[in-house]
């Protein structure tokens, strides 16, 4: 090699041997090459060695039972051959036993925390974490189980998984029952589902008590029944001493105080009546206008020629019918009663309803389609010769003497009245519907209300003003029910809007027929007294400590009363 190599410089060198020089250079990058291959494989070669040594595990030191030669399976096969079963076996049962034990303890130390009746909950606990203690304790078991380290006994491992289970199965129960006591999710939402059920029997037991009550408020009571049914039979048994009389000049006379009563309850109308006439100075200036229907204008002529009005006062008795311009080709609310949507509303299953809308059943009672109920709309055509008359409704009581009203002066007005509304109450938005753009355009829904009940009417300013066309254009228009619920005051706060006076409240007290916190001294310094309301003092469920206000106008003397035992 060295001298070929030798030979080849000095080929080259000569410039004579130019193939020589070619070869000789060939082979030295021959050679170069493979020594560089060679010198990265034995890197690559040092490198991954060193990568091997060191990641490698060490080996551990064998078992000094075990043989120091063969494979690892062989060394796990003889290890578990070595080892007892039982022992893992007792491992397992020990720490399920130890897992319920601290379980229990974590219960008691909570149930610790509770400022409840926990007592027995926590002994239960205590007695629980306690056994497990004693279980490991009991004869046989630690030198047979824990200390020995021979084979364990089958039989006494046995008797201990027994136990154990036992302990736990206990265990498990306990704290499935308790834990409703422990976990305030649970108990919340218990209470929440408790809370929901009890106003549900709630909503429920009002809305069937509020049926019952409005069923109590508008049936006919016995008694009233039996009063209108004697009257008329004394009618019937002594024709001879009802004959119809000749009206009264008094009747038209408008230098008289006149009152216009509206009812179809013969005890109230008399009540009325009799406590007016009783508190007034003058009682042979005083005419009273009863309108009745067909039903019960017998019975009604019938009292007041019994009993007929003291101190020279006038009572005329008249039925609907006898005014023939109460027609449905004049009045819209007649017309609305033939329409058979409106007696689908009334006549449908109101009990059935009272359910899904509680609030509208007392407008369903076919009294708000009664034209007896809608008269007071028509007071200047029902009494063409008066310029003043007082509206009274058959639920008051009168105090005092009322004459003072007719010498108010009611500045043009219409309608002198005592208003109702205080802070945001009774108010007009309480009564018309002012979502419908026609109400919320013509009226203020912060108006503030008034009552019917006591009213007295200028009706020269009513003609004037022509009020009951007014009256008459609104009630088309409420055909749908969509401005207001059927009822008198809503379409009574429409058509006499700015047309009202405000009275002194001392006039006229009203609630007395639903609240029971009325003052005393507001009572007894009141004109009149009203029980608006459900609980009217001639029913049971009248409040007592306003009944008596009532009851001391009742006429006890006459026996057709005593008959029909109002009062007891």
């Amino acid at each position: 090699m060295a001298v070929a190599v030798r030979g080849s410089r000095g080929a080259s060198g000569n410039g004579g041997g130019g193939v020589g020089g070619i070869n000789s250079s060939i082979l030295r990058s021959f050679f170069s090459y493979r020594i560089f291959v060679s010198a990265m494989f034995s890197l690559l070669f040092i490198a991954t060695l060193s990568v091997i040594l060191t990641n490698h595990p060490s080996t551990p030191h064998p078992h000094p039972s075990l043989p120091s030669t063969g494979n690892a399976y062989a060394h796990r096969t003889f290890l578990a051959l070595k080892s007892d079963p039982r022992k893992t076996r007792l491992d397992l049962i020990h720490k399920q036993a130890n897992d319920h034990m601290t379980l229990v303890n974590a219960y008691a130390a909570f149930a610790r925390k509770l400022k409840l009746d926990t007592s027995r909950q926590l002994r239960m606990f205590d007695d629980l974490a306690k056994n497990f203690t004693d279980l490991t304790m009991k004869p046989n078991y630690p030198s047979s189980l824990f200390k020995g380290d021979g084979p364990l006994d089958e039989d006494v491992l046995r008797q201990f998984e027994k136990e154990v289970k036992e302990r736990v199965k206990i265990t498990r129960t306990i704290i499935a029952e308790s834990k409703e006591s422990y976990d305030n999710q649970l108990k919340i939402q218990k209470l929440k589902d408790t809370i929901f059920a009890v106003n549900e029997l709630l909503n429920k037991a009002k809305k069937n008590g509020a049926f019952a009550s409005l069923i109590a408020a508008k049936s006919v009571p016995k008694s009233l029944h039996c009063l209108a049914m004697r009257l008329v039979g004394e009618r019937i048994s002594h024709p001879e001493k009802y004959v119809e009389e000749a009206p009264k000049p008094e009747f038209e006379d408008p230098s008289l105080f006149h009152y216009a009563i509206f009812s179809d309850n013969v005890i109230a109308v008399s009540v009325v009546v009799m406590s007016a006439i009783k508190n007034a100075e003058e009682p042979w200036k005083h005419v009273f206008h009863v309108v009745t229907d067909r039903m019960n204008v017998a019975a009604m002529k019938v009292w007041f020629r019994m009993r007929p009005a003291e101190g020279g006062a006038h009572v005329e008795v008249k039925a609907v019918e006898d005014y023939r311009f109460l027609n449905s080709s004049y009045v819209p609310l007649l017309r609305q009663i033939e329409n058979i949507n409106m007696q689908k509303f009334y006549s449908e299953d109101h009990a059935e309803n009272t359910t899904k809308e509680l609030g509208n059943m007392k407008f369903r009672h076919p009294k708000y389609l009664s034209m007896l109920n809608h008269l007071r709309f028509y007071l200047p055509e029902m009494f063409p010769k008066l310029h003043k008359i007082l509206l009274l409704d058959d639920d008051v009581v009168v105090q005092k003497d009322l004459t003072g009203l007719w010498k108010i002066e009611l500045d043009g007005k219409v309608n002198g009245a005592v208003e109702t509304c205080f802070g945001s109450f009774h108010r007009y938005a309480q009564y018309l519907n002012f979502s419908h753009p026609l109400i919320k355009q013509k009226f203020n829904s912060k108006a503030c209300a008034w009552a019917f009940g006591m009213n007295i009417f200028d009706l020269d300013a009513w003609r004037r003003e022509k009020c009951t066309e007014q009256y008459h254009y609104w009630q088309n228009l409420n055909e749908d029910l969509t401005l207001w619920k059927d009822d008198t005051l809503p379409p009574g706060l429409i058509t006499f809007y700015s047309t009202t006076k405000s009275l002194d409240k001392s006039w006229h007290v009203h609630g007395l027929g639903y609240n029971p916190s009325i003052s005393m001294d507001e009572i007894s310094n009141a004109a009149v007294i009203h029980y608006n309301g459900k609980m009217k003092p001639w029913l049971d469920i009248a409040m007592n400590q306003y009944k008596n206000l009532w009851t001391k106008y009742v006429d006890n003397d006459m026996e057709f009363v005593q008959m029909c035992n109002f009062g007891l």
